[in-house]
This record gives structure tokens, sequence and C-alpha cells, in this order.
């Protein structure tokens, strides 16, 4: 069965943020001709997860994920599913936490939930920092 795509997500995130605040001292070159080829050929969380569906365990679409939550220790902690609405207009935001999503069969699966669930759920809002 194929790893989790949602956990090289967040040792790429973590890798990432580590080696972009180490970089960044004044008058620096934020990255490297060699590291700006490693980055090109790496897993993008933009291509492969935010804007996917989320379906559950039924084969049923859910939602789609619409932002991913990095914790201050940099760890990719939650997802933000967007349920119903129409092209993003009037959508109910759910955080979701990261390891209650699978990957099954090339699907991003929330096993267990329905839509009627999740637009019930206490709706996400982001912190005003």
């Amino acid at each position: 069965m194929r790893t989790v795509v949602l956990f090289m997500l967040a040792a790429f995130i973590a890798g990432t943020f580590s080696t972009v605040s180490m970089a960044q001292t004044a008058g620096s070159s934020l990255i490297t001709t060699t590291e700006m080829r490693e980055v090109a050929t790496g897993w993008s969380a933009k291509k492969q997860i935010l804007g996917k569906d989320v379906y559950n365990d039924s084969g049923e679409k859910i939602g789609d994920i619409n932002d991913l939550i990095v914790a201050p220790n940099r760890s990719v902690s939650y997802a933000v599913v967007g349920v119903g609405g129409f092209l993003g207009m009037n959508e109910h935001n759910v955080a979701v936490p990261v390891s209650k999503l699978k990957q099954q069969m090339g699907k991003i699966v929330l096993p267990g939930a329905t839509k009627d669930a999740l637009k019930a759920a206490p709706a996400f809002e982001y912190g005003t920092k």
C-alpha cells in the first residue's frame, strides 16, 4: 500500500521552513542554483494536495482541501476542508486533523465522514496574527 502523502508533506514543509529561515540573512541569496534545481523536482502541496477533492470511505465527494495549517513547531497539523458552496462561495471551512486523512487509490479519504457531519462541525476561522 502506498505511503500517506500527507506525511511526506509534513517532512517537506518542516525541512523547507528550517532551510529558508537559516538562509535569510541580510545581503545573502535565499537559494542557490543547486538548491533551486532540487526544489523544482520536489513535492508540491499546491499541485498534489491543495484544491483536491476529499472523499469518504463510501466514495462520495464530501469537500476539498482549501489550506494546510502549519503549527508553530513546523508540523502540518490540520487541513482546512471546504464543504458545500458553489465555486468557493458560501463554503463551510472545517479544520480536520491531518492524521485522520488517508490516501486510498489516488484519492484523499476522510473515513467515516459525511458532507452533513462536516457542515455541522464548527467553522474554521483564521487567527488575527
